[in-house]
């Protein structure tokens, strides 16, 4: 009760700020580092549900345009546990991004949201939840060992799962959590179905050739500052598409913003280059 007090005045600020933009972008910047760094993320997801319909209504305009929900605003938020990226944050839906860009590509290159599927959904993220749970075509399922939103609380590293059970997994910004990736990419791939597709995205350095551990680095300062969040285990370079085909996956190294006209890259705030890892079991 005493962090949704918190919450709910915290608000009342944001308001109150969002009459300066100078003021505004320097605050928001501070606060939602010192959220992020300090709120357990299971009681983060629950409390964004105060600030959500807020943060909407005091950044309503024109300037940008979340696709998720077609609602525009005349700024997005902040975000990032060490650096904090300016504009990022889609207040009505909670997207970031990558969310953007992989609704995008849903929508325009597949069948998603039209042909019936079995979806298992690992760390289903706020910005997709509710829509894909009420989508009818969807046998639509979702597991994590901490989510408030998760359905079945599994270790994506020993899933209780059948073999061959699933068309669709996606998997987004989980497995530079894990520690044994591997074990996690095997059990991915043992539950989709031949034929079936999983959209495995994750925080990338693509300048960088292989991937990057060292877990002796056990400060949380300094494992933010090197590994972009204090719970990362590895920054994956380019070579994360080859232990993908590794395991067994047919990987199609997406370039989705390639295809997108750069005047809605911008309006709809993405990252430019960003690679979607589309995997496929033959």
């Amino acid at each position: 009760m005493v962090l949704c007090a918190f919450f709910a005045n915290l608000c009342e600020i944001i308001l109150s700020l969002c009459n300066s933009s100078n003021l505004f972008s320097q605050y928001m910047k501070k606060l939602f580092k010192l959220i992020l760094n300090t709120i357990p993320r299971p009681l983060l997801i629950r409390l964004s549900y105060i600030a959500r319909p807020v943060l909407a209504f005091a950044l309503k305009g024109s300037t940008y345009t979340d696709p998720i929900d077609g609602r525009s605003f005349k700024n997005f938020l902040p975000y990032g546990y060490g650096h904090q990226r300016n504009n990022v944050l889609a207040p009505g839906t909670l997207s970031l991004e990558r969310h953007r860009l992989l609704w995008l590509y849903l929508k325009n290159e597949t069948d998603f949201f039209s042909a019936s599927k079995k979806v298992l959904h690992f760390a289903p993220e706020q910005a997709f939840y509710k829509m894909f749970r009420n989508q009818k075509n969807l046998d639509y399922t979702t597991t994590d060992l901490y989510s408030p939103l998760a359905d079945v609380k599994a270790d994506i590293c020993n899933l209780p799962f059948k073999d061959n059970e699933y068309d669709l997994i996606l998997c987004n910004h989980v497995l530079e959590h894990i520690p044994d990736d591997t074990k996690a990419m095997q059990e991915l791939y043992r539950v989709l179905k031949p034929g079936g597709m999983a959209i495995l995205q994750i925080p990338q350095d693509l300048n960088r050739a292989t991937t990057f551990e060292d877990n002796t680095i056990v400060d949380q300062k300094e494992r933010a500052l090197i590994f972009g969040q204090y719970d990362h285990v590895r920054v994956y370079g380019r070579d994360y598409f080859d232990k993908l085909r590794s395991i067994g996956f047919r990987v199609v190294e997406e370039d989705y913003t390639k295809t997108i006209p750069a005047e809605d890259v911008e309006r709809f705030c993405l990252a430019k280059g960003e690679i979607i890892p589309v995997c496929f079991k033959d």
